[in-house]
């Protein structure tokens, strides 16, 4: 069903090393895309990638 399993927000901080808050304000701006359960959010690992591509420093291209 799901090919990625779904992150917590503490497992997101983890992994970035940041705070559960920036990981929440984030969501709650609507630039992380989250699905709530309950009062908890999760964050797809697919999401998560894209979110962090979308905000990677591109090198200039030469040509």
């Amino acid at each position: 069903m799901l090919s990625k399993p779904l992150m917590t927000v503490h497992e997101v901080a983890a992994v970035l090393r940041i705070s559960e808050e920036t990981v929440r304000e984030w969501i709650h701006a609507k630039d992380l895309r989250a699905i709530r359960f309950g009062r908890e959010w999760r964050v797809a690992v697919r999401d998560l990638e894209s979110f962090l591509n979308a905000r990677a420093n591109r090198e200039p291209s030469n040509g």
